[in-house]
């Protein structure tokens, strides 16, 4: 193994780890039975704190789909 590697294995873990406390971070969009009495936020927008965390979310993800797709095709061993 390749020191590249290893730096991609720690970096992917790292990555996991920032996206489950990302995604835990996120306001619950599922209303559930709050939708009935009528306090469920059906058309109000995101709010700035929750956009960003959004937008940072889909970056993580997608920095994580990025080396899972470098580490399992082998173009670093």
């Amino acid at each position: 193994m390749s020191l590249a590697y290893k730096a991609l294995i720690i970096v992917q873990a790292l990555l996991g780890v920032i996206m489950v406390v990302l995604v835990l971070l996120h306001a619950p969009k599922g209303e559930g039975m709050g939708g009935i009495g009528g306090s469920a936020m059906l058309f109000s927008g995101k709010r700035g704190a929750e956009a960003g965390i959004d937008r940072l979310t889909w970056i993580i993800v997608g920095l994580f789909m990025f080396i899972c797709t470098i580490l399992g095709f082998g173009f670093v061993r």
